[in-house]
């Protein structure tokens, strides 16, 4: 009965409201009164059947009446990672200042590890005879020019023979050419005894001339065949006229050695060499490059090298491309790549199978992060800016990347300090502070 007379009541008022119209702004405090005391709302609806309204004495002010910016306020707090200096020290938390820098793409190719083909030589046997003295043993190191071995050889012995011979022959022709001069100034000899000694002293000159090219053609100086001849002279059971000297051509060590003392060389079916001696302070990589690849190398380009056995990926060099043939492989379809790469511990072995990362582009980015300092949250990249309080979350916008790093084409600028190691723990306390304020 009485919700009935207050729902009248209510049609009184409203009706009454309808026909003020705009002179009344309010309803009249009787009407609010008797809408109240029939639990209805200024619409007429029941308040305990609207769901989206809060009971009698709760907070009804609606979400867009709150004070303007503090969800913003909230959000920027979920943001900020707040850690004091020693904490971040504590935790490794390292940082840099975002600057530019240079992006390079690299090209992963195998290769091997050959000697340098311009720093190996061999000690090759010049003339006939036998090994008399092997100097060197096996991975001995030598100098340019150091003797390494000693034939003992007749060939060698007529030529050292024919040059002495006519080196005295012209000493004595000399002499007499020049007693003849001297006669047939005073007139006390006659003309045709003076070209007689002439001729002879001209013939004598050629032959020592002849007979040291001979020598220079074996590798004899003929001032040190002299000089030795003085010696032997000196000490007559000892001579070396038959003994021949064997130089190393470069700086290096011995990594082949093919005779023995006794060995005959020098013939036909004979050794060749006595000796192998290579240079490997500077090594060769060889490489083979697909032709879908081949255009992106470049003589000059950057190669990181790395070994291919497991266990050995820290030990990286660095070296340089030399050479890329212009022909392919008819088989592999591939063309040859030249790597020379320093080798001064000797560390890179020659038939080492290893990895080469050929750079084959080097761009210049205005600002350049570390991939390690990049997080994904919510589907975003995003940094952590140092800041007073300790770290700020910052999306960014990240453009080509090589390697190790990413350029950043928005979100960051020059100058800002970001975390670059260990940023996984900031984006754990991130979540943390996410889940606190859920609750």
């Amino acid at each position: 009965m009485r919700i009935l007379l207050s729902a009248a009541v209510c049609a009184v008022f409203l009706a009454a409201g309808i026909a003020l119209g705009a002179a009344v702004p309010a309803f009249p405090a009787l009407l609010r009164q008797a809408l109240d005391g029939a639990g209805l709302g200024p619409d007429g609806r029941d308040r305990a059947a609207a769901t989206d309204r809060p009971r009698a004495g709760a907070d009804s002010r609606p979400h867009d009446d709150q004070p303007h910016g503090a969800d913003h306020g909230a959000d920027h707090a979920q943001d900020v990672i707040r850690m004091r200096a020693d904490q971040i020290t504590g935790q490794d938390i390292a940082t840099q200042r975002v600057g530019g820098g240079t992006l390079a793409r690299h090209l992963l190719v195998p290769g091997t590890i050959t000697p340098d083909t311009d720093r190996i030589a061999r000690v090759p046997a010049r003339v006939v005879g036998t090994v008399a003295e092997m100097r060197k043993r096996l991975g001995d190191a030598v100098q340019a020019n150091e003797v390494v071995a000693i034939l003992d050889s007749r060939e060698v012995a007529d030529a050292k023979s024919e040059f002495l011979t006519a080196q005295v022959q012209a000493e004595l022709q000399t002499i007499n050419f020049e007693r003849q001069q001297k006669l047939l100034a005073s007139r006390s000899a006659s003309e045709a005894a003076f070209e007689t000694a002439r001729a002879a002293y001209l013939e004598t000159r050629l032959r020592v001339d002849l007979a040291r090219q001979k020598l220079s053609a074996l590798g004899l100086d003929a001032a040190e065949v002299a000089a030795a001849q003085k010696r032997d002279e000196a000490t007559p059971n000892q001579s070396s006229l038959r003994r021949y000297p064997l130089r190393a051509p470069l700086a290096g060590r011995i990594v082949e050695r093919k005779v023995d003392v006794g060995t005959a060389v020098g013939k036909e079916g004979d050794p060749a060499d006595l000796y192998t001696v290579a240079d490997l302070s500077t090594v060769w990589i060889e490489l083979s490059v697909p032709t879908l690849d081949l255009a992106q190398v470049r003589e000059g380009a950057r190669v990181a090298v790395t070994p291919g056995r497991a266990g050995e990926a820290e030990r990286q060099a660095e070296g340089r491309v030399i050479f890329v043939s212009p022909f392919l492989n008819a088989d592999t379809r591939s063309a040859r790549v030249v790597v020379t790469l320093p080798n001064p511990d000797g560390a890179w072995r020659p038939g080492t199978f290893v990895t080469a990362e050929v750079e084959i582009a080097r761009d210049t980015v205005p600002v350049r992060i570390p991939k390690a300092s990049v997080q994904t949250i919510a589907g975003k990249s995003v940094v952590f800016v140092r800041n007073a309080d300790g770290f700020e979350k910052r999306p960014v916008e990240l453009g080509p990347s090589d390697d190790e790093a990413y350029a950043v084409t928005g979100g960051l600028e020059p100058g800002a300090e970001i975390a670059t190691g260990n940023t996984f723990l900031l984006k754990a306390e991130l979540g943390k502070a996410d889940a606190d304020h859920d609750h």
